[in-house]
């Protein structure tokens, strides 16, 4: 039998390329986007006390109200922009499922999608799955700063959505307030909605305030805003996050999460509803990952990578201009095989596969993977 794919250029995504790379070559594996350290044993208790008190089936659609009012109380104590419980906050099986269900709910077929490169690639996909067309935007290494009169350019009658990512993935760059309220004046008085993927609000560096969409009153009013308790709370294979929108927007998104995964992971939902009651959970995680960031770069110091330091995220870019003239594909599979180290090439992520000669690495390790790291890449 034959048929026709609906993604026709898409292979194996590069982050399953590497990992299984470094798996194979045994090597310290800096490339996904997860911690190697444990998520907090009292709210692996939490989840398992609800397991033992019988917390085991179908949750609610919407997320446990538990679960969504302490979401609200976050948001009130963060950003004084609250969301209702009961019909804009909803809880999804991680952020992927939510953008997934966002772009399915209101992009249709030609409607054309703003993204900015080097993107998270769930992005264009998902666009292209529904037949819209995604409008792509790049950004320039080291800085990635956004040219908001090429975005002006952009903007036509076709465009139904701009998606941001805030920090971002994978370049670590963060929009300031300025960016946002440029983003505010350009969607003012349109139909354009707003993703805004903001799953490392709590993960920004250097005393900067994370700028939410909730933030910018015009902003909030056409923005769907996504987040995750899995980079928040170190335990990404629990794949649970959460969509804030308002209620018109809320009630078209749940009509597509309700056949999509129907409802999340009840006892995950028991146990955070209960850490989340503890402020200091997510309050203290910036303060934890800069030591991280600030260690690593420290310890690299003596390499010949360059590094402007990461605004947000757990993941740090390299510049390796000065070692190679390879592609940086290339070079990232070389260190897998020589050096016994792996990193994400940033080119699978631009326009046209733009090559920066650029790597990705995740910091988000304990601090002796850190130092062992930094050993390796002083020595190439």
């Amino acid at each position: 039998m034959q048929h026709k794919s609906k993604l026709p250029q898409i292979g194996t995504n590069i982050f399953t390329v590497m990992g299984s790379f470094a798996s194979q070559y045994k090597a310290l594996n800096l490339s996904q986007g997860f911690p190697n350290f444990k998520s907090d044993q009292y709210l692996i208790d939490l989840v398992y006390k609800a397991m033992k008190d019988g917390y085991n089936q179908y949750a609610p659609m919407p997320g446990i109200i538990e679960l969504r009012e302490e979401i609200a109380k976050k948001f009130d104590r963060l950003y004084r922009s609250t969301y209702h419980p009961e019909t804009e906050i909803t809880i999804t099986a991680g952020a992927t499922q939510a953008i997934s269900c966002i772009i399915t709910a209101f992009v249709n077929h030609h409607d054309e999608v703003i993204i900015f490169k080097p993107a998270y690639d769930c992005y264009e996909p998902f666009v292209e799955l529904n037949g819209g067309k995604t409008i792509a935007i790049q950004l320039e290494a080291p800085l990635y700063s956004i040219n908001w009169e090429l975005v002006k350019q952009k903007i036509n009658s076709r465009t139904k959505m701009i998606i941001i990512n805030t920090p971002q993935n994978p370049s670590g760059r963060i929009f300031s307030k300025n960016d946002m309220l440029k983003l505010q004046e350009l969607t003012k008085g349109t139909n354009i909605l707003v993703l805004s993927d903001e799953v490392y609000e709590h993960i920004i560096f250097d005393n900067e305030k994370h700028q939410s969409a909730c933030l910018f009153p015009d902003l909030k009013s056409r923005s769907l805003v996504v987040a995750s308790f899995g980079k928040t709370f170190h335990n990404t294979g629990w794949k649970t996050g959460y969509c804030c929108a308002p209620k018109e927007l809320t009630e078209e998104f749940r009509k597509v999460h309700q056949f999509n995964v129907f409802c999340v992971n009840h006892p995950v939902q028991k146990g955070l509803a209960e850490y989340l009651k503890e402020p200091s959970h997510y309050l203290e995680l910036s303060q934890f990952y800069q030591e991280k960031r600030d260690l690593f770069l420290n310890l690299i110091k003596p390499s010949r990578f360059k590094f402007t330091p990461s605004k947000g995220t757990y993941f740090q870019v390299l510049d390796y201009s000065e070692i190679t003239k390879e592609n940086d594909v290339a070079f990232a599979k070389r260190l897998v095989i020589e050096y016994g180290i792996a990193a994400i090439p940033l080119s699978v992520f631009n326009s046209n596969n733009l090559d920066n000669k650029v790597l990705r690495f995740c910091f988000a390790k304990t601090n002796d993977t850190l130092k062992e790291a930094a050993e390796i890449l002083n020595a190439i």
